[in-house]
């Protein structure tokens, strides 16, 4: 759990759908995603837009099937489509999926369905838009984001703090906001250890959001304070209880 320094309330909406997010979800559904070429999903990787569509439907006696049309705009300009069959015609008639590069697997998938040949079919016209740039998540400050990175970068004593290609992310920090979070605590028998955990948020100029996170604690042999930066909650938390772990 997380508590702002300050108490406004704000509620951030649910982020769109992105184009690997919609891969992932067309491939963890389709029966024969194995089958899909390397190639294919390696030029899917770099997709900047997508746009799914009802392509063909057919409902007879309780049967029914549809075929959806996913295109992805890639970063070369040239799009990709995949064909998605969905069907009931299995053995306890619960919905399958299949996937397909071409419209002739599609067809000749089709064909084996225990559907009337003649299942009339109507196409939709497949208009690809850019995605919808993100929301960030929360409220920013802008004031010297960039500066307040290095900063904490630069205070950071645990060998595996960020290292240059995070920094360099980070140069074009634009604002930050840094949050307490709490939950999870490490104690050594009744006593609470001396931890704080701090989420800094980065907004950077492009628009992407991230985030460091930084431990402060005084388990140190001489009880000096110490700064570990690191770029997961997961493995903020994880530290602490290592460093819990020994004095309990």
């Amino acid at each position: 759990m997380s508590v702002p320094y300050d108490t406004a309330a704000y509620e951030p909406p649910e982020p769109p759908e992105s184009p690997e997010e919609h891969l992932a979800r067309l491939l963890g559904r389709a029966l024969n995603s194995f089958e899909l070429p390397d190639e294919t999903v390696r030029r899917l990787d770099c997709a900047l837009a997508h746009d799914g569509s009802l392509h063909s439907a057919h409902h007879s006696a309780g049967l029914h099937r549809e075929t959806y049309r996913h295109t992805w705009l890639l970063a070369d300009g040239s799009a990709l489509t995949l064909w998605e069959l969905v069907h009931n015609t299995a053995r306890g008639r619960e919905p399958q999926h299949e996937i397909y590069v071409d419209e002739e697997e599609l067809r000749t998938a089709t064909a084996r369905l225990p559907l009337p040949p003649d299942a009339p079919d109507f196409e939709l016209p497949v208009t690809v838009l850019p995605a919808p740039a993100p929301v960030p998540r929360q409220t920013y400050v802008p004031d010297g984001s960039a500066d307040h990175a290095r900063r904490l970068l630069r205070r950071a004593e645990n060998t595996d703090r960020p290292g240059s290609e995070t920094a360099e992310l980070l140069s074009t920090a634009c604002a930050h906001r840094i949050t307490q979070a709490f939950g999870r605590p490490s104690r050594a028998g009744r006593q609470a250890l001396p931890f704080s955990l701090y989420e800094h948020a980065f907004l950077l100029g492009d628009g992407v959001e991230l985030s460091l996170w930084e431990v402060e604690h005084t388990l140190t042999p001489d009880g000096r304070h110490m700064c570990e930066v690191y770029t997961s909650e997961d493995a903020a938390r994880d530290a602490m209880e290592r460093r819990a772990a020994r004095v309990s």
